[in-house]
């Protein structure tokens, strides 16, 4: 028999052009059970919860639903928040208060976790809740999906940056490095692959966390490629390491930088990019390098949203709803495919995706670990969605030159 009593939904870490759209699922899809009595928002996720920063979205109007749901970034906003058991015991103590009996929390592996926690307080005190995690993150990295919703929007936007970064380097040739979200998984760095479409496209070179990075053979392999070409276009993610698995900032900056969790900071001014760019410039002699990165862009731009992400994303929320109130039960939903190209919806346990990292599988990443297989291409490139844009290069055959140049 399913449960009576209020519905909450929170977004947690950080955000993307398609967690609206698991909002909106979620709400519209609860708010067709009478045994939900209302549905509630948490503002700025856990912490929310913490302080009882609830909206009733139950008197949200479908409308501006479907509009905040076309909306990329976090509706409710969100919070970097990482609970221990503590912190979740303060939340069972407000979801308690305020008779939530379907909890669903939108967010990644750290979220997963917290969702795991709070359930595990729940069962211990006998009070009856249905607990679902809902996945999101660009960076593709959790346990038991296929893929989750944010990454193809993401990964669309990677590849038309480059598909444009070969066009302006085709036409004044030099080094371009461009840095990629992605600490531990290398997907959204590796999915820059789809924009080669001609033979002497970039990316030419893709350096991801799930290789070593050596900065001899990268300097190497940069000199090949641009004496090949006169060009060399290169995708790196944020999180490549070195021999001894230490963040290739360290070896490369005097001075390190953490980040609230107490990770090495990967992004900002005078980093990975920069420091590569100096790299190139001194030892390869090469003038031309310029680096970019991508930061926070990747995550919410607005005029690059797949469609594919989109259905998905609304889907995982609807799935969510039902498995908790049709089933009964809890856990992470999952995203599995099915076919090309088609995925459904499965309920794994709490504790196969908390705290967990997915990373590259080794038959996506080729022999010198500097780029990425076609496994992998057919792998990504229907996430990225329909109408994809592909640059044309002109065709016309040269004229024959008439003077003779000494």
């Amino acid at each position: 028999m399913a449960l009576i009593g209020k519905a909450l939904v929170a977004q947690g870490g950080g955000p993307t052009a398609v967690i609206n759209q698991t909002l909106a699922g979620i709400v519209l899809e609860a708010r067709k059970f009478a045994q939900i009595t209302k549905v509630y928002g948490a503002v700025n996720g856990v912490a929310g919860i913490i302080r009882e920063d609830f909206l009733d979205l139950t008197q949200e109007t479908t409308h501006n639903l479907e509009q905040v749901a076309l909306t990329p970034s976090s509706a409710l906003l969100s919070t970097r928040d990482k609970p221990d058991s503590k912190y979740c015991h303060e939340i069972f103590k407000v979801l308690k208060a305020h008779d939530i009996r379907y909890f669903f929390y939108i967010g990644g592996n750290d979220s997963a976790d917290t969702v795991r926690i709070v359930n595990d307080e729940a069962e211990a005190s006998g009070y009856e809740m249905r607990a679902i995690h809902v996945p999101k993150t660009i960076d593709n990295d959790l346990t038991g999906n296929d893929h989750t919703p944010g990454f193809g929007s993401a990964a669309r936007f990677i590849a038309q940056a480059f598909m444009g970064i070969n066009l302006d380097v085709r036409a004044l040739p030099g080094v371009y490095l461009g840095i990629v979200m992605g600490r531990h998984a290398g997907f959204l760095a590796a999915s820059s692959a789809i924009a080669q479409k001609y033979p002497e496209d970039g990316p030419h070179l893709i350096y991801l966390p799930e290789r070593i990075f050596d900065i001899d053979e990268f300097l190497a392999a940069v000199k090949k490629t641009y004496d090949r070409h006169r060009k060399c276009v290169v995708a790196l993610s944020e999180g490549i390491c070195d021999r001894s698995g230490d963040p290739i900032v360290l070896s490369l900056r005097k001075d390190t930088e953490f980040d609230a969790h107490g990770n090495v900071s990967l992004s900002g001014s005078w980093v990975i990019g920069d420091l590569l760019t100096q790299q190139i410039k001194e030892k390869l002699g090469i003038s031309r390098v310029r680096s970019d990165t991508f930061g926070y862009l990747q995550r919410s731009f607005l005029g690059c949203v797949s469609d594919v992400d989109q259905h998905e994303a609304r889907e995982v929320g609807e799935r969510a709803v039902q498995m908790a109130v049709w089933n009964n039960v809890d856990g992470s939903i999952a995203i599995v495919r099915t076919g090309y190209y088609s995925v459904d919806y499965r309920l794994q346990p709490l504790a196969d995706v908390a705290g967990k990292t997915r990373t590259m599988p080794d038959e996506f990443i080729n022999a010198e670990g500097n780029h990425v297989t076609d496994a992998f291409k057919f792998y990504v490139r229907p996430l990225m969605g329909s109408g994809l844009p592909s640059p044309s290069q002109l065709r016309a055959p040269r004229v024959p030159k008439l003077l003779e140049r000494e």
